[in-house]
């Protein structure tokens, strides 16, 4: 019998990386963060742009190709907006369409290699800031949370990760039964 884990990728050809069980803080927090993202790639492989639109339930904007897009907007608002001090709105949600990312995400090839390309392009940035910074106590304001640190926002972007990565899990298995780590 096939357990679950072992359907949606062979765990000998796992592509995401490894966090380290014995490091320092920011290497392990880095590996965690990247861990993530790469799952959300993992879902999200192989399938066409009607599949990543698809909505999880009649009621919910949910789908993948919206979730790429809310990520690429988390992205943006806590490495690019809070941390680095830029200025700009969001890539895909506005303050008059706080969901926009999720509303927005409708089929289509140039829209969902979009939301990659974005996507990316935040990660990127982001991953360059983290690389660049002297230490996890880099911190900034955020009128939400006040004041916060670098080390908050990779802990934050972890958990923000794994929590839609779930909802990524439920999603993907609806479109084609894939399930797995």
């Amino acid at each position: 019998m096939q357990r679950f884990a072992e359907m949606f990728t062979d765990p000998g050809s796992d592509p995401r990386v490894e966090v380290p069980t014995q490091s320092d803080e920011r290497t392990m927090l880095v590996a965690s963060l990247r861990r993530q993202r790469d799952t959300l790639v993992l879902k999200c492989s192989g399938l066409d742009p009607e599949a990543m639109a698809m909505r999880s339930v009649d009621f919910s904007g949910l789908s993948l190709l919206g979730l790429v897009r809310h990520l690429a907007d988390v992205e943006h608002r806590w490495f690019r907006q809070r941390l680095a001090g830029q200025e700009g709105a969001a890539p895909f949600s506005t303050v008059d369409e706080p969901d926009g990312a999720f509303d927005r995400a409708v089929p289509g090839a140039a829209r969902t290699a979009e939301a990659w390309r974005v996507w990316r392009e935040e990660v990127d940035f982001a991953e360059r800031f983290v690389a660049e910074a002297p230490d996890l106590d880099v911190s900034a304001n955020d009128p939400w949370q006040g004041r916060i640190s670098l080390r908050w926002v990779l802990l934050h972007m972890v958990e923000e990760y794994a929590r839609h990565n779930g909802h990524a899990d439920l999603l993907r298995q609806g479109i084609d039964g894939a399930v797995g780590l």
